[in-house]
């Protein structure tokens, strides 16, 4: 029988291991499914669960922060066993690198295949069976977005194939996205139409270099009573010029309304040039080797977090490509970790760049008796314009302003908001950041917010606060020296 047994030990302990391991998810794979289809046990319970979002590569910041505030959790003798913090990682790396993506904060790859080169390119073309409708539209726009440099040459508006030549007053102006100044115009008139190309006329324009992630519009608008020819942007022929630039049209859910003057369509045109051909080549050439050595180094990072996850077992892999666009994704599924993984009251949400202090939060938590159901506890910003442009575009959230919404530095929300919100993360749309997608989620149930200004919003440091955000490593471990020295971590003056 003894013999059994030891043959069987190893057995069950490699089949534990393994089941841990697909419940928690590595990276570079897919996690197990809910726990529900597993043997039910009694979960531990925690006051608070703290997610730390953190990025694959920010091995450094992870390491403070468990040198650090974390360590000092872990030997506080009344607190060490009434928290669980985890990191909350991205179980897979965006497999394009990121000189090949449209922009540094997504996984898009930037698609620019036999680029036109030492060339004008007529951006828009109609087909020869297009016959030219006057419509009743007296402004019409449309919205685009640079991919790669270009610099436009000219502007132009359909004619009117009625054999009169040129009879109306029209104005094009290319504006800047969010920008009330036009940065170039053109108008036409009986005296003064342009060059006549294909099926436009055009006129030369003041040429700006339009740099890569430029978002701008063009609105043709008549100067008469009648309205101008134009067509839908399907009925025209768009030449992106191998893919340097993309047209968007707010009805595919693309732009927001406020983007657009009168009504969308194309009543014109416009020429341009590609910027920096060489080096365009040069990057495309030389693609196939970078996307080679780009996918050896993310295997040698998931050997990395693997090895990382196991030395330390602080670390959540959340089924999400690890990227900025992600976050918020990547916090729903956080939470629906924690539903099944813990039992709980509250959850401390906070980045790995950092500054926490956990012991005056139990403080404030007990003295603010926050430890209760419908509670979101934070720094709100209130009435946060929307940016169109940027890091923090968002095309999608029609109004100009954001709900409330706590800063991303630090907050806390009950234990029934996490269950909500995990119960309901198939169904909930993520926005540009996690901050901001979760005051539109709050804003459909209303909790009772708990604004407190010790959650710093921006790098700064005050005496007593919660938090405070984007810190490098080595001054998050400053930051926790001085505390430690002086017990304020902005100063040690008087000691």
């Amino acid at each position: 029988m003894r013999n059994w047994l030891v043959l069987l030990c190893p057995c069950v302990v490699g089949v534990a291991l393994h089941l841990c391991w697909l419940l928690l998810g590595g990276p570079g794979r897919r996690p197990a499914g809910p726990l529900a289809s597993f043997p039910q046990w009694e979960l531990k319970h925690y006051d608070v669960v703290v997610g730390v979002l953190s990025a694959r590569h920010n091995h450094g910041l992870r390491n403070v922060i468990r040198n650090t505030w974390f360590k000092h959790l872990k030997q506080h003798p009344a607190l060490s066993t009434r928290v669980l913090v985890k990191f909350i990682i991205g179980a897979h790396g965006c497999d394009v690198p990121v000189e090949d993506r449209e922009d540094p904060y997504s996984c898009k790859l930037l698609n620019i295949t036999n680029p036109v080169l030492n060339q004008e390119i007529e951006a828009f073309i109609l087909p020869e069976d297009t016959s030219s409708v006057l419509s009743e539209d007296r402004i019409v726009s449309v919205n685009f977005r640079v991919l790669y440099p270009i610099v436009i040459t000219s502007l132009g508006v359909f004619y009117e194939s009625d054999g009169v030549g040129f009879q109306r007053n029209i104005t094009v102006k290319l504006y800047q996205a969010e920008q009330e100044e036009a940065l170039f115009s053109a108008r036409f008139s009986p005296p003064s139409c342009g060059v006549q190309v294909n099926r436009l006329w055009y006129k030369p324009v003041e040429q700006f270099i339009l740099p890569e992630s430029f978002e701008g519009t063009i609105v043709w608008e008549s100067q008469d009573l009648h309205g101008l020819v134009s067509r839908n942007l399907h009925k025209v022929i768009v030449n992106d010029g191998g893919g340097v630039l993309r047209v968007s049209m707010t009805g595919e859910g693309s732009w927001p309304h406020e983007f657009t003057e009168g009504v969308e369509g194309i009543a014109g045109g416009f020429i341009y040039t590609i910027q920096e051909g060489d080096a365009l080549l040069q990057s495309l050439h030389t693609r196939p080797e970078r996307f080679v050595n780009h996918l050896k180094n993310l295997e040698q990072e998931d050997a990395l977090l693997k090895e990382e996850s196991c030395a330390y077992d602080d670390i959540v892999f959340v089924d999400v490509v690890d990227t900025y666009r992600n976050v918020p994704a990547k916090l729903l599924n956080f939470y629906r970790w924690t539903v099944e993984s813990a039992n709980f009251d509250l959850l401390l949400k906070t980045d790995d760049d950092c500054y926490v202090n956990l012991e005056a939060v139990f403080n404030r938590i007990t003295h603010k008796k926050l430890d209760r159901p419908n509670i979101w506890w934070g720094n709100f910003r209130l009435n946060w314009a929307v940016d169109r442009t940027g890091k923090w575009q968002e095309l999608e959230y029609p109004s100009p302003a954001y709900p409330a919404f706590a800063c991303g530095s630090g907050y806390v929300i009950s234990k029934d908001i996490v269950q909500w919100l995990a119960s309901n993360a198939e169904r909930l749309k993520t926005y540009q950041g996690e901050d901001v997608s979760m005051g539109i989620w709050m804003a459909a149930i209303g909790p009772k917010r708990y604004q407190d200004s010790l959650w710093l919003c921006e790098k700064t440091c005050e005496p007593g606060m919660l938090s405070s955000p984007q810190y490098s490593p080595q001054e998050l471990s400053e930051l926790w020296r001085v505390k430690e020295l002086c017990g304020d971590p902005c100063s040690c003056e008087g000691r």
